[in-house]
């Protein structure tokens, strides 16, 4: 078994706060690549990776989860991109295949040291007619479904200690 693995999922925390510095692009497809290594569902592939960089999509994107509950802070904590993950709305394992996809470029991105976020509410966003209208422009299909999406880029600051495992987390029989 390799332990730098269990090492690297151990030590993966939530980043809610982000340097401006871009992600340089050979990290990012790294990350991205990672993702479509993920299992689905059959072998499927159901999902889409969607990465956003800045500019006007990604001032949308945020503007779009805050009107989701309500808030007047970034949802996406700063962060220099965010990675969407959608997924075919027909497909029956499309919400567990995008899971695997954000779980892969998660850890891939805490090994290259980069922090990220899991950030809800893109269910939401697509489902609206604001979100079918970017999916047109991104000349996707409007059958798409968010799954999640992750706020990437360079942590402003350490790692938070990890929270403490409850109890009966796992159960064996």
């Amino acid at each position: 078994m390799n332990r730098e693995m269990l090492t690297l999922i151990n030590s993966r925390r939530s980043v809610r706060s982000y340097k401006p510095d871009p992600v340089p692009e050979e990290l990012l497809n790294a990350v991205l690549e990672a993702g479509t290594y993920a299992p689905s569902g059959g072998g499927r592939q159901s999902a889409t990776i969607v990465a956003i960089t800045g500019g006007k999509y990604r001032e949308a994107l945020s503007r779009l989860n805050a009107a989701v509950k309500p808030s007047p802070s970034d949802p996406y904590y700063g962060a220099p991109v965010i990675v969407l993950v959608l997924a075919d709305g027909d497909a029956h394992t499309g919400v567990e295949d995008g899971s695997c996809v954000l779980e892969n470029m998660m850890l891939a991105a805490h090994a290259l040291d980069l922090g990220t976020c899991w950030i809800h509410r893109e269910k939401q966003i697509f489902d609206s007619e604001e979100g079918k209208v970017l999916l047109r422009e991104w000349g996707l299909p409007e059958t798409l479904r968010g799954v999640g999406a992750i706020a990437l880029g360079y942590p402003a600051g350490p790692a938070a200690e990890p929270a403490k495992r409850k109890e009966g987390y796992i159960v064996r029989v």
